[in-house]
């Protein structure tokens, strides 16, 4: 003896939240993966002490 009442109604906000969650994750990623080769390329383009000026 159920009604089809007895089931909450289906709402778009959970499919909202788990978009939400997902576009959050990868910008999050892309954030990391942005910084990680920023600082390999600063790495790279700083003179080695080989090659440094010499100074007094």
């Amino acid at each position: 003896m159920s009604d089809k009442n007895d089931k909450p109604e289906k709402s778009w906000t959970g499919k909202a939240a788990l978009a939400g969650a997902a576009i959050g994750s990868a910008a999050i990623a892309a954030a990391l993966l942005y910084a990680s080769r920023r600082k390999e390329r600063a790495e790279k383009d700083q003179p080695t002490p080989k090659d440094a000026p010499e100074t007094d």
